[in-house]
């Protein structure tokens, strides 16, 4: 799971030792929309319930670890 937030965090732009609001503010309208995904939809992107619960549930400080070298 955290893998697909990296990858979708890479996508955006987001760079090594980047910590900001405005990626922080992104990661958690991730975070928002993967709570809101159908277990069909969660299928498709191969993450099960569980591991979205959990990282839709993370702590909006808590980002990749990447973020704050």
């Amino acid at each position: 799971m955290a893998q697909l937030i990296q990858s979708s965090a890479r996508h955006t732009s987001v760079q090594r030792g980047s910590f900001s609001l405005s990626n922080a503010l992104g990661l958690w309208r991730s975070r928002r929309a993967l709570a809101q995904l159908d277990a069909r939809l969660l299928e498709d992107i191969g993450v099960s319930a569980k591991d979205a619960n959990n990282e839709a549930t993370r702590a909006p400080w808590d980002v990749p670890a990447y973020w704050l070298k």
